[in-house]
């Protein structure tokens, strides 16, 4: 017993994570469903009612620095607490807004800086030191909790708005933040370590010392103490933030107008709600399986498939202003969710394995302004030029034209060039795990 007890903490921690995400992730992307309701009863333009979305991530790109550094000193639970209240608030406090400025501070600045704190980025910052050689399959199945929600939560909340509007929506998904995620936060730590255990359920003290080195490709970086100032120094910091960039540009600017686009070429309200929770939905294998893959192949190549996914996605858009039909709204809804949201599973891994140290969470909450920032200009550039030229068309090339530069981004920063992941590493003959694979 005394030897599973790491690996029991560590999947804990994996569950409470899913859960929180599952809640946390989706009640941000109820904007989408809020969003058509809200225009209709105020009558504001689109690009601008859509910019308290984006105005949430600009917020929370500047913000995100200060919780990395947060974490490295007080550890996650402060943080994910925070995010805990921060998204009850602002989804409770929207309720009685009127006016545009209201909606940039509730669902916008709170909602989207809570999440950050609870969703991909928070999780992130913690999750890569509990595991190292399953560390693709652990983040990917903590992240597959949106699926999960999704296909719960946005059918249950466009119920909620066509029976008793979208104010009942924000009600109930701010609710569910403190009764159900609050407690559940209490369980996280910040590392292994802290308990005495070791990262992948492993035990014995022997095991974790030779399994540490066994990885490693480029030993002058991987004995590097990074520093937030030594990282923005490299390359490869910029071409990770590039490359996350991209893709967050990619992934938000669907995410936010899709429902309405939908609608608007000839599907109903509710076809529409369900192919945004499908998304998510279809992404729950896609996570599992293509993290479990990036820890045999290596996280560019799964980064590559994820960002490919998005191409496609937008390639579905294009064609279906024309040819509106239900066979090429699942075709968009797959490209998406199973081979687009599988960047989920490799957005921690990717700097954790580059920068790996006593400081990656300000570290990787720095390389977050430039995500939540890609992730800001996508549905507001979106939006805006819809309300320039009449057409999604310009903001749907223009996001495709941006995964691809994410891809060739996270090329460059090559993190397995500096540590190789578990179906890479080279065993010697007699079958040890302790000798480091050469660098090439």
């Amino acid at each position: 017993m005394k030897t599973r007890l790491p690996f029991f903490y560590g999947w804990i921690i994996v569950g409470v994570a899913f859960v929180t995400m599952g809640v946390a992730v989706n009640a941000r992307t109820a904007f989408s469903l809020l969003f058509p309701p809200i225009l209709d009863e105020f009558g504001w333009e689109r690009g601008a009612t859509a910019g308290a979305f984006s105005f949430g991530f600009v917020i929370s790109a500047i913000v995100s620095p200060l919780f990395g550094w947060l974490l490295d000193r007080r550890g996650p639970r402060v943080v994910l607490e925070i995010g805990v209240v921060a998204v009850a608030a602002g989804q409770l406090l929207a309720t009685v807004a009127t006016a545009p400025w209201h909606f940039y501070l509730t669902l916008g600045v709170l909602v989207g800086v809570g999440t950050s704190c609870l969703g991909f980025s928070g999780q992130s910052l913690y999750l890569p030191r509990w595991f190292e050689r399953r560390r693709g399959l652990a983040m990917s199945i903590a992240f597959s909790g949106v699926g999960v929600g999704s296909i719960v939560l946005l059918p249950a909340a466009q119920v909620l708005i066509d029976a008793y509007g979208w104010r009942a929506a924000c009600w109930a998904l701010g609710g569910l933040m403190l009764v159900a995620i609050a407690p559940l936060n209490l369980l996280v730590r910040a590392r292994p370590s802290d308990l005495g255990l070791q990262p992948d359920g492993d035990a014995a003290p022997h095991g974790a010392a030779t399994r540490s080195t066994a990885n490693i490709v480029d030993p002058v970086w991987a004995a590097t103490d990074w520093t937030l100032g030594r990282a923005v120094r490299t390359a490869r910091f910029w071409w990770i933030a590039l490359g996350y960039f991209g893709a967050l540009h990619a992934w938000y600017a669907v995410q936010v107008h899709q429902t309405k686009y939908l609608i608007e070429i000839g599907f109903d309200p509710m076809t529409a709600a369900w192919a945004l929770g499908l998304v998510s939905l279809v992404a729950i294998p896609g996570q599992i399986w293509l993290g479990h893959l990036s820890d045999r192949i290596g996280r560019e190549w799964v980064w590559t498939i994820g960002c490919l996914g998005f191409v496609l996605c937008y390639v579905a858009l294009l064609l279906l202003r024309a040819t509106p039909s239900l066979p090429l709204l699942y075709a968009m809804v797959l490209a998406q969710g199973f081979l687009g949201y599988a960047v989920t599973s490799v957005f921690g891994a990717i700097p954790a394995e580059i920068f790996e140290g006593r400081h990656y969470g300000t570290i990787f909450g720095t390389l977050m302004m430039a995500s939540i920032g890609g992730g800001a200009l996508g549905p507001w550039l979106t939006g805006a030029l819809y309300d320039v030229t009449g057409s999604y068309a310009p903001g749907w090339w223009i996001a495709l034209g941006a995964s691809v530069v994410a891809i060739a981004a996270i090329w460059l920063a090559a993190p397995g060039r500096v540590r190789a992941v578990a179906g890479r590493v080279r065993r010697p003959p007699d079958g040890r795990k302790d000798e480091a694979p050469q660098k090439t």
